[in-house]
């Protein structure tokens, strides 16, 4: 009996709140834990952590961007399952936000270098790739 390779995968993406995305897509690049991944039909399984990224799906020549924070990713050969504390669609993104967060993480860290102790370096530096990420996925969303 032949494996049969799947034509397409069904991504999706899964947050404590909502189900964000369910399509089937032709390729995915999500952020794990241990460096950027990519997936098309057919790829061997795995389960992996995910970290503060950006995840791109592509379909045919579109592609679509998603700001996610940690989580994990279950790979099979025709499906993707991404489980995300947040994720986030570029149209849902507040860029004003997003930068007002950024500046927040970068005059913290900038505390912290300075020798302020009162300043949580770990929480910050997350704070700042989160702004980081949410603005790069917000620009190629407009």
């Amino acid at each position: 009996m032949a494996f049969e390779i799947p034509r397409r995968l069904l991504l999706e993406v899964v947050t404590p709140q909502k189900l964000l995305v369910s399509e089937e897509v032709d390729e995915v690049v999500a952020p794990g834990s241990e460096g950027f991944f990519g997936v098309l039909p057919g790829h061997l399984p795995f389960i992996t952590t995910l970290k503060i990224g950006e995840l791109i799906y592509r379909k045919g020549r579109e592609e679509r961007h998603l700001a996610v924070s940690w989580g994990y990713a279950e790979v099979r050969p025709d499906k993707v399952i991404i489980l995300a504390d947040i994720a986030e669609r570029a149209e849902e993104i507040d860029a004003q936000r997003a930068e007002a967060a950024r500046r927040r993480a970068e005059e913290r860290l900038s505390r912290w270098s300075r020798g302020d102790e009162t300043i949580d370096f770990a929480r910050s530096q997350g704070a700042l790739q989160r702004a980081l990420t949410r603005l790069s996925v917000a620009s190629k969303g407009r």
